[in-house]
């Protein structure tokens, strides 16, 4: 489970984090990364993480269980994303039908990709 401070909440945040931060995309997720440059550590709010998945993604069942799977997944990677920033993980609809540790290795990919500071 995430803390509450960890969650993201508003729609303006979700909108910055689409929008404006570094993409990269696996086979089942999009993950979005918006780190506000110029930001000590020690000043900085923490790593906040929010999640999409839509219909295509399948029923209220499938949904839901993509979603708890994605949260643990991130819940436990907290440490790695950067004070301050925001994060976005969009289900695409091949997770639904993925294991976990597909879609671990799906956000591990895509983390990877959008923490790269070429």
């Amino acid at each position: 489970m995430l803390p509450s401070s960890n969650r993201l909440r508003r729609s303006d945040d979700f909108r910055r984090a689409v929008r404006t931060g570094r993409r990269a995309g696996r086979r089942a997720v999009v993950v979005h990364l918006f780190s506000p440059s110029g930001v000590r550590p020690d000043d900085a709010e923490p790593a906040r993480v929010g999640f999409v998945v839509n219909k295509a993604v399948g029923n209220a069942v499938l949904r839901n269980r993509v979603h708890r799977r994605l949260r643990a997944v991130m819940a436990a990677r907290l440490g790695e994303l950067p004070a301050g920033s925001l994060t976005v993980v969009r289900a695409l609809p091949p997770a639904a039908t993925s294991s976990y540790d597909e879609l671990v290795a799906d956000v591990d990919g895509a983390l990877k990709r959008v923490l790269d500071p070429r």
